[in-house]
């Protein structure tokens, strides 16, 4: 039978410790609260957690026992109580170790920063006209020599009919690809400019600007940019040197997708793990771009949750013997985030040399655990983050 720890409450500092020597014991060996003079104090999360899952029993000085949401209700006022609760619940229920962020101090050096191919795009000298049409933001090349070339050296533009470029002569271009040639390509337009394209676009597409500035960074480094309509996100990444025109029979299929976050948007959170679970679903690595430069602001920078150890040759990390490898930011599927929050949120993780864990809790009070990896692209001034869905 699991003994009883005994909390104790003191209502007018809000302050849950335990004193019992054996209980003081048994929660030093686990890793939880603050020792001083033999006492432990416990955090909120750390006391619901000892009262729903470790047979503690929380009275306060007259005696008087709380329930969970007795001693919870106390504490409401606190940022997203419910959802730090629940996720850190599910890191501890995993046999690992997780600290109140406020413990994390200096620079870890455990962040682990992916790095991406450098290239640079080489297009000819091309003079070549098309025609917009403004309703379905595409352009219409009838140029048949102009239209393959584009297509099958540089992936540029679809030509013919997706997938059998045999069949038709005209070639379409979306409107990033309009955008990028007539800045760089040689295109002109027979019904249009450049201001009034951007202009068409800006009315239809929010964030257009940002959107733009995401493809045409990865498409001067070399890489190719492509739609990702199929899979929930912005566009799919093909790296330099990838190719329609196949002498194999099998279709070249890429292996990353692009979601554009700006700093000035915000997501439903279900939105946002529902675009990565497709992207896993279809074994491609989901990247996370966040353009323009942070904006000053009088609002609070985002204040990240648990500082987490996780598993080293076959044990734990503990804060006696290890470092920390992540930090955590807890949120719940209804709650909105922005791209500044988050920005800054992964700020944070940089100062402390650690990766984020983005956990997620649902309304079945399951979590979903993702990492964000920073990605290092060669001669790029934007920030991009792999994001995988991981089971710690």
């Amino acid at each position: 039978m699991v003994s009883m720890i005994r909390l104790e409450l003191d209502r007018k500092k809000r302050s849950v410790s335990v004193r019992e020597p054996a209980d003081v014991s048994s929660l030093q060996n686990g890793f939880y609260g603050q020792m001083k003079k033999g006492v432990i104090t416990l955090s909120p999360e750390e006391s619901l957690y000892i009262m729903d899952i470790r047979n503690g029993r929380c009275y306060d000085e007259t005696g008087n026992a709380l329930t969970f949401n007795g001693l919870a209700s106390l504490f409401l006022k606190q940022r997203k109580l419910l959802a730090r609760y629940l996720t850190y619940k599910d890191w501890r229920d995993k046999g690992l170790i997780a600290r109140d962020a406020s413990e994390a101090t200096g620079n870890y050096g455990r962040t682990a920063i992916k790095k991406y191919t450098g290239g640079k795009l080489e297009l000819d000298a091309y003079s070549f006209e098309g025609v917009f049409f403004p309703d379905d933001l595409l352009t219409v090349l009838d140029d048949e020599v102009v239209g393959r070339e584009l297509y099958e050296r540089h992936w540029i533009g679809q030509f013919g009919t997706y997938k059998a470029a045999h069949r038709g002569r005209i070639t379409k271009l979306d409107i990033y690809e309009t955008v990028f040639l007539m800045k760089h390509g040689g295109l002109r337009l027979a019904n249009s400019d450049l201001k009034k394209v951007v202009s068409a676009a800006s009315k239809r597409l929010r964030f257009f600007a940002e959107m733009y500035e995401v493809y045409e960074d990865w498409m001067k480094r070399g890489y190719v940019v492509k739609s990702g309509f199929k899979f929930g996100t912005h566009f799919r990444i093909y790296f330099p040197g990838a190719s329609p025109v196949r002498l194999e029979a099998d279709w070249m299929h890429s292996k990353h997708v692009l979601h554009v976050f700006p700093r000035r948007a915000k997501m439903i959170i279900s939105e946002w793990a529902r675009a990565i679970r497709v992207a896993h679903s279809v074994k491609k690595t989901f990247i996370l771009a966040i353009p323009g430069k942070a904006r000053a602001s009088k609002a609070k920078r985002p204040v990240l949750d648990f500082l987490l150890y996780h598993r080293k040759d076959g044990g734990i990390e503990t804060p006696k013997d290890g470092s920390p490898k992540y930090l955590m930011y807890s949120l719940t599927e209804d709650e909105y985030i922005g791209g500044e929050e988050l920005a800054g949120a992964l700020d944070e993780c940089r100062k402390f040399g650690l990766e984020m864990i983005m956990a997620i809790s649902d309304r079945e009070s399951s979590v979903t655990q993702y990492m964000i990896r920073r990605i290092a692209l060669p001669g790029s001034d934007y920030e991009y983050f792999e994001i995988e869905w991981v089971q710690p």
